[in-house]
């Protein structure tokens, strides 16, 4: 009896504070259900839903998230699509706190308390965070793409000594996180780079050249069936029709025609001399506005013909206007650091990522993709005092740009003191975070929504380059009885 007791002892000084910080990010999530019974609808989620019903791919989108919702049909209810999204939301942040876990436990066997305390204090912005919370309730692909990419980086990093079925395993996971969101396939490179620093690594990290190859294989295994699948439908041999239209968007923003000299097909997406809207972001009017050049090409943005003009367009003025591109970058990179979160690129867009007071009735192509999914559960409701509770939580309760931008920094500062280790384990995940802000202001525009994904990967690298590596044999085997006190059996 006393050995269960102790036993239990351990577990609690091991755990406690995380049980206490998943048990609030559960209580919240149950409240935030009750207070919006079904799914948060925003401008993208009729387009995932109609290719959800139909299981064809989408020609503006990748449709991972699509196949996601069609494999949730049988349920017939947009309340457990909504319950299925905070579930991944929580999973997250067990992996993120497993992953400080092992590290904090390896490098100090000997405390109960610490690594358990420091693991908890990371996954705050990851469980808590109202906009986070928010974001798993939106109908939309963003929440699955960060739990595949963050268990992607926690298989790989999950062991010190990485096998080829590991790393295969990690390639999968990326794939399908490519296919969630198109801001996955650069990452593919990220991964790569790691797996290599690791493989020119002293002798007991050495991997061969077997995991690297087994990542970039499996990874492209999906990709390639997407691709057909894509071709056998639309007849074009690609994820979508509209990688070309982002990048035009982006770079409408400092394209100036004058320079760029187009051919005059080409020249017909110029935007110089148009009234430019003071509260909407340029690539917003340019694609989507009363002025926009699609309205007047054949299917518009969807199109073959319209991609491909966007894409001459916006390579041109890449290659005329290198030094604007690379400001354009930097400085809607930089918009993720801000203390407040300004109305960019337009003011509606902020507030699709706000709790509502009000229920806002559904377009009627929304709403009939969501009567045929989900029934009942479609419309949308909000249920008080639950919601204001949320609404009252989220004025506090986020992570702030400017912190964000201070967890980056120790993360870089960790690296930069483990020079000699290639940046040691906090390598991976700062430079995927990197990554997930700087590949959405390089290929389409910024938007709060895309700096999520990154904060996760931000607090692991922050702590794992904080948490120096242990040099004796627990680091490369930190699950052992005398330090695992979980796998401790009571005698």
């Amino acid at each position: 009896m006393r050995g269960a007791e102790g036993y239990a002892g351990r577990i609690v000084r091991a755990h406690g504070v995380f049980a206490i910080v998943l048990s609030v990010a559960i209580v919240l999530r149950v409240i935030t259900v009750l207070g919006y019974p079904t799914v948060s609808w925003f401008g993208d989620s009729g387009t995932y839903l109609g290719a959800a019903l139909h299981l064809v791919p989408s020609l503006i989108r990748p449709s991972g998230y699509s196949v996601f919702l069609w494999l949730l049909r049988p349920f017939h209810s947009l309340l457990v699509v909504a319950a299925v999204q905070h579930l991944l939301g929580v999973l997250t942040g067990v992996m993120v706190y497993a992953l400080v876990w092992r590290a904090a436990r390896a490098r100090w066997p000997q405390s109960d308390w610490l690594p358990g305390a420091l693991g908890a204090l990371v996954t705050v912005p990851v469980l808590l965070d109202a906009y986070q919370i928010q974001l798993e309730q939106l109908l939309m692909a963003d929440e699955l793409f960060i739990f595949l990419t963050v268990a992607a980086v926690t298989v790989v990093r999950w062991r010190p000594r990485l096998t080829w079925r590991a790393a295969a395993a990690a390639g999968l996971l990326m794939a399908f996180g490519a296919l969630t969101r198109s801001t996955g396939l650069p990452l593919l490179i990220v991964l790569v780079v790691c797996l290599l620093v690791r493989l020119i690594q002293g002798k007991e990290l050495r991997i061969g050249w077997r995991p690297v190859v087994g990542a970039v294989v499996v990874f492209a295994i999906p990709m390639l069936a997407y691709v057909f699948w894509f071709q056998s439908v639309h007849k074009t041999f690609s994820l979508t029709r509209t990688d070309q239209i982002w990048l035009y968007g982006r770079t409408v923003d400092f394209a100036d025609c004058t320079v760029m000299k187009p051919r005059p097909e080409v020249a017909a997406l110029c935007r110089d001399g148009l009234p430019k809207d003071p509260k909407a972001a340029a690539a917003w009017e340019a694609l989507w506005g009363s002025t926009s050049a699609f309205h007047r090409i054949p299917d518009g943005v969807g199109g073959v013909k319209a991609n491909e003009l966007a894409g001459e367009f916006a390579w041109l003025a890449i290659e005329k206007q290198p030094g604007d591109y690379l400001r354009v970058i930097a400085r809607d990179t930089f918009r993720a650091f801000g203390w407040n979160r300004e109305p960019y690129p337009n003011r509606i867009t902020v507030e699709g990522y706000r709790f509502s007071s009000q229920a806002v009735p559904l377009s009627p192509d929304d709403a009939t993709f969501g009567r045929r999914y989900g029934g009942v559960s479609a419309t949308p409701k909000v249920v008080e005092p639950w919601a204001g509770w949320m609404r009252g939580y989220q004025r506090w309760f986020f992570l702030r740009g400017t912190v964000l931008g201070v967890i980056l920094l120790i993360g870089l500062a960790g690296i930069a003191r483990q020079w000699r280790h290639w940046g040691g384990p906090a390598l991976l995940p700062w430079l995927m975070s990197l990554a997930l802000l700087v590949i959405p202001a390089a290929t389409a525009d910024f938007d709060y929504r895309y700096v999520l994904p990154a904060v996760p990967f931000a607090m692991l690298a922050a702590c794992l380059a904080l948490i120096r590596p242990a040099k004796d044999a627990a680091e490369n085997n930190p699950l052992t009885p005398s330090s695992a006190p979980y796998l401790d059996v009571p005698k």
